[in-house]
């Protein structure tokens, strides 16, 4: 199959219109020939400077619009994060990734500080991924300069749908940054979070997108909503696992090299729903107790999971099949 950047709306609605059963075949068949199904890729967050953010993303915990059980934390020390990478690479990791709880990057003492963090990190010989908000073009070159190997920057959901969310910034702030990210020889992560109370369409417009865009992201998270008390969607309900597994499939068949993501949400999903995940084409994951201020899936737990369902870790640095 050659990867193709010119898909419709009207081809993703065919997919997701399809029986189940049909379309997890397919999206199986398509993830076997691009990846090695039994390989996965863990993934540690260690979130580098944690609340008081100004945008006001009503699923956040870090807004400091909201009252939520998150304060305002100063940012980490260098030694601190660097032997939470150490420990992470110990415990199976060959990405670390970097979050800030910033509108933007500014060129000041903490932008030096995340520069030798990614410098410490990348000379253990794993990939580093950062998400600290919006980019300047010489700041995306000062990150890649530093060792820097992924740029995270989520549209979170369909552009129609967006200002329902935000609006603080534009979903084109969001795309620009990507841009920036992709100028600067960054390979991108981008993805977005089921259950905001968008519609199946507005799903599936985030994924052609994304789908859209050349190249695809190398990496695409798909987060499941974790409702937060004291944010505007703390009663939203829950998506289904099968909306997961959809979309997830949809992912895969649009977006066949890609990394697909199991982010946030996975704790609340059994073996055998995460296994399902993995069958239509996730092939990632975030360990750690915490994704930024959620609650994760134990490292004990994900280490009983891999034995169960036979899967290794994948390296850092490591390319699909060229199918």
């Amino acid at each position: 199959m050659t990867v193709r950047c010119d898909w419709t709306l009207e081809e993703l609605q065919d997919f997701y219109e399809m029986p189940l059963l049909q379309l997890i075949s397919k999206s199986n068949l398509l993830h076997s020939q691009f990846h090695e199904p039994s390989k996965v890729q863990v993934c540690s967050l260690i979130s580098i400077k944690t609340g008081g953010c100004p945008e006001d993303c009503k699923y956040c915990a870090q807004s400091s619009r909201y009252q939520t059980s998150v304060s305002a934390q100063p940012m980490m020390q260098y030694e601190q994060v660097l032997n939470d990478a150490k420990k992470a690479v110990e415990q199976g990791a060959t990405r670390i990734c970097l979050g800030a709880a910033w509108r933007e990057v500014r060129d000041n003492k903490q932008f030096e500080d995340v520069l030798c963090m990614i410098k410490g990190i990348a000379d253990l010989g794993v990939e580093v991924c950062c998400t600290l908000g919006m980019l300047k073009e010489h700041q995306a070159k000062r990150l890649k300069e530093a060792g820097l190997y992924a740029y995270n920057h989520n549209l979170d959901t369909s552009e129609k749908y967006y200002k329902s969310i935000i609006t603080t910034r534009t979903y084109q702030d969001r795309l620009n940054t990507l841009d920036i990210a992709e100028k600067a020889n960054l390979s991108t992560c981008c993805g977005g979070i089921l259950g905001l109370g968008e519609t199946p369409q507005d799903r599936l417009e985030l994924l052609l997108t994304l789908a859209r865009r050349n190249p695809h992201p190398e990496s695409v998270p798909i987060n499941r909503l974790s409702p937060i008390p004291g944010t505007p969607l703390e009663d939203q309900p829950k998506i289904t696992v099968w909306e997961m597994v959809r979309i997830i499939a949809i992912a895969r068949i649009a977006m066949p090299k890609a990394m697909i993501r199991l982010s946030s949400g996975r704790n609340e999903m059994s073996f055998e729903e995460q296994a399902l995940c993995f069958v239509v084409g996730a092939n990632s994951i975030h360990a750690g107790e915490k994704l930024l201020t959620v609650a994760n899936t134990s490292i004990d737990k994900d280490e009983q999971m891999f034995q169960l369902l036979g899967l290794k870790k994948q390296p850092a640095y490591a390319k699909g099949c060229s199918a």
